[in-house]
């Protein structure tokens, strides 16, 4: 999946931006809900060398998650083990649709 540069959720614009590492250790993304902005590393502080594809798919979607859940107001934004599960989820079923 191409990620895009920019996605709108409700009536916000969310701009994407690769950055080669994030300033928080093991983090992979994350979501400013103030200045709508998410960002995705394209490499990580620790343990991992090179985000694969498949990675990248999975982190977008995950903050697009919490975006989402700002959006609508629902607690469940903070919420890292859900947002976790329901993305991975959400990446997977994307990921495998037929047309």
């Amino acid at each position: 999946m191409k990620i895009p540069t920019k996605i709108k959720i409700g009536n916000s614009w969310y701009e994407i931006n690769k950055i080669k590492t994030m300033d928080i250790p093991d983090a992979m993304g994350s979501t400013n809900y103030r200045s709508r902005c998410i960002k995705l590393a394209s490499h990580s502080n620790t343990r991992y060398t090179k985000f694969r594809q498949e990675d990248a798919n999975v982190t977008f979607w995950h903050e697009v998650t919490h975006a989402i859940l700002f959006d609508m107001g629902n607690k469940l934004h903070r919420n890292e083990k859900f947002v976790e599960a329901f993305s991975r989820r959400l990446s997977r079923a994307i990921d495998s649709a037929k047309f």
